[in-house]
């Protein structure tokens, strides 16, 4: 059987992706070895971060060398992670679903495309502007207003900053499904003597609701992936849990970021290859998340086809 150029060039491109993804699981995982061999699975349990004294003659533990007092644990991180981007689909999801309804419903036909095209274009703002604006507007706020201790930097900070970053994309999902909702269903609800609110909530909304759920995992994992604008707001908090929404924190992302700097100037370079560690469960965290966001939008797909 002879193979066309054209199909053979479109099958090795279709191998790029994946054959990247791969690269860089195994670059995580090789030159995380020797952290992950010091670190056991303490790694992801303890709350303590300590980078040891790197001005000492390094000490060997378990075959690896690294600096005396060196200890790495992640759950702060984990915890600071998950809580915020938890807060922040909370905030957005009801945000996005109004805005997307007042789009489809409420919004002339003539307007819809530029009103759509405005929240759309919140989504391509850099995350370095939304951490500015967090550090000029909301942190104050907090601090003068909700805060009890007068320090707007921490938990709801960060979670706020998160919503807005992601509510375009929950919105922008959900409004091109509430657009492909066949008429017949909301004229046969309207001939039932539905009000407008019924049709929405009852005939049109649970049609939509895979799409919605796919949409929410895809800004989970937008969310769980932020890196700048949480480390402007998040306060930095290390080696304690968050106890209010006004604690300080640090999720995984912005955690790397701020201390490569410091963990470049171990000699034994555990340091670095621990951060590289923290990385590696990040990754692993977001791959899970959009592959679940794939699989809902597959689900959704498949039943929009059975409805039709």
């Amino acid at each position: 059987m002879k193979i066309r150029p054209f199909r053979l060039s479109v099958f090795a491109l279709s191998l790029l992706i994946p054959t990247a993804l791969c690269a860089v699981v195994l670059f995580l995982v090789i030159y995380s070895g020797q952290a992950i061999m010091f670190n056991g699975l303490h790694f992801l349990t303890d709350v303590n971060w300590n980078l040891g004294d790197m001005y000492d003659d390094p000490v060997t533990v378990h075959g690896v060398s690294v600096p005396g007092g060196a200890e790495y644990g992640i759950l702060v991180f984990i915890v600071g992670t998950l809580v915020s981007s938890g807060l922040a689909i909370l905030i957005a999801v009801p945000l996005s679903i109004g805005a997307a309804i007042f789009l489809s419903e409420a919004v002339p036909g003539k307007i819809r495309p530029v009103l759509s095209m405005l929240v759309e274009l919140i989504a391509v703002v850099p995350s370095v502007v939304f951490g500015l604006w967090g550090i000029a507007v909301l942190v104050p706020f907090i601090g003068h207003h909700l805060s009890p201790t007068g320090n707007g930097y921490g938990l709801l900070a960060s979670s706020i900053v998160l919503a807005l970053m992601i509510t375009p994309i929950i919105a922008s999902t959900l409004l091109d499904a509430l657009l492909q909702v066949p008429k017949e269903n909301r004229e046969s609800a309207f001939a039932l003597g539905a009000t407008h609110f019924e049709v929405v909530s009852k005939a049109m909304m649970p049609m939509v609701r895979a799409t919605l759920v796919g949409g929410i995992v895809l800004a989970l994992g937008r969310a769980l992936g932020e890196t700048m604008a949480v480390l402007m707001v998040s306060g930095g908090g290390i080696n304690i849990l968050p106890t209010s929404l006004f604690s300080p924190i640090s999720t995984i992302a912005s955690f790397v970021a701020g201390q490569l700097d410091s963990a470049e100037a171990d000699p034994t370079n555990m340091s670095v290859r621990a951060l590289s560690e923290v990385a590696l469960v990040l990754f692993l965290i977001t791959l899970a998340v959009n592959a679940s966001a794939k699989l809902l939008a597959s689900g959704a797909l498949n039943v929009r086809k059975r409805q039709s």
